[in-house]
């Protein structure tokens, strides 16, 4: 990868002041990071997220780092955070990781593959399968040290306004699908798109897009998808569990004592432990309300449409891996964990269905 100059990237951009953001504000030994976000400021989940693992630092530190929250828009759009980050017109990030397919595929491993890993099998990888000494080497190769700061668990399938009984009704759609999800879609005739979160209500109801997935019944509340569309389905087979990353210009991080990288890490740790706590429950009580409030239809995935994409995720997952030398690495190790973690998990599956059943 080229190195984008720090002045240069914010030049770029147009940033007023760029000289002011060149690195971190210290003063009187104290250290500010800039955070940029994808979405929206004070967003529920994702940006009240941000803000909790943003006061556990403060908090760790004694004050003595600080983070600074900005929303998508404030300093850079949703999908140029990673680049400003990593130039130094930010600090770090607070995004997804398949928003940066087109810089190296292998960071969709990072975020969520379709009929993937759960939750807790994702920071499983991570910690004890050699991901994140991957997604190191990856994050070098841009100027970044990633780390895992929340997973919002278990995906909805997503809104339509007209309803999907089909693989022939996905024909022609306009869809906001991203990742290997939108492509695996593609592949059934609908057209994806990407769109930033804070636009996907405006591209909904004007038409722009048939039907997108966004996150779960509580993000799916409060951005008010069920005003223009009714049609709700599950699960999200495309999004098992969705894993949100903060990107760390390595420059920071590398000037970082071991006490200030430590305190970091643990903020990273605990936050991605109480986010998913808090998805889990906010959901319930969202999807209850948007059923038995608002009147949405509630609908389970046509088998046909979930059998076809059973069917051709080998072979677009095999294509994905060989687009470069990174992501087949990657690819390797994250196949080979699942392949090993879903013996642990039938048994544990087969263990709670026979409690359930009892």
């Amino acid at each position: 990868m080229t190195k984008v100059t720090r002045r240069g990237f914010a030049a770029g951009l147009g940033l007023a002041g760029a000289s002011a953001l060149a690195a971190p504000a210290i003063a009187q030994g104290k250290k500010e990071l800039r955070m940029l976000m994808a979405w929206p400021k004070n967003f529920p989940g994702l940006g009240t997220s941000a803000d909790r693992f943003a006061q556990r630092v403060n908090t760790l530190s004694d004050g003595s780092i600080s983070v600074k929250v900005f929303g998508a828009g404030e300093i850079v759009s949703p999908f140029e955070v990673l680049d400003a980050v990593a130039s130094g017109a930010g600090d770090i990030t607070h995004d997804t990781s398949y928003y940066w397919l087109g810089k190296d595929p292998a960071f969709v491993y990072f975020a969520v593959v379709p009929f993937g890993l759960t939750a807790d099998e994702h920071m499983t990888w991570l910690k004890f399968g050699g991901g994140q000494e991957l997604w190191d080497k990856l994050g070098a190769q841009h100027g970044v040290k990633p780390l895992a700061v929340l997973n919002t668990g278990a995906q909805m399938g997503g809104w339509f306004k007209e309803e999907i009984n089909s693989a022939d009704d996905l024909q022609g759609k306009k869809v906001r699908y991203p990742g290997i999800g939108g492509q695996m879609l593609s592949e059934l005739g609908a057209i994806p798109t990407n769109i930033p979160g804070g636009e996907l209500f405006t591209a909904l109801q004007s038409g722009t897009i048939d039907g997108l997935e966004w996150v779960a019944p509580w993000n799916d509340l409060a951005f008010g998808f069920h005003r223009v569309a009714k049609h709700y389905y599950y699960p999200g087979f495309h999004e098992m569990g969705h894993s949100l990353s903060s990107y760390i210009n390595l420059d920071v991080w590398n000037d970082m004592s071991e006490l200030e990288q430590a305190i970091i890490q643990n903020a990273a740790d605990a936050e991605y432990s109480v986010g998913l706590a808090e998805f889990n429950a906010r959901n319930n009580a969202a999807l209850s309300q948007l059923v038995n409030e608002h009147g949405v239809e509630l609908h389970q995935w046509p088998e046909d449409i979930v059998s076809k994409m059973q069917e051709i995720l080998p072979r677009v997952m095999a294509d994905h891996a060989a687009k470069s030398e990174m992501a087949t690495e990657v690819a390797a190790s994250w196949t080979e964990f699942r392949d090993q973690q879903r013996a642990w998990g039938n048994v544990t599956d087969y263990i709670n269905a026979g409690l359930k059943k009892g």
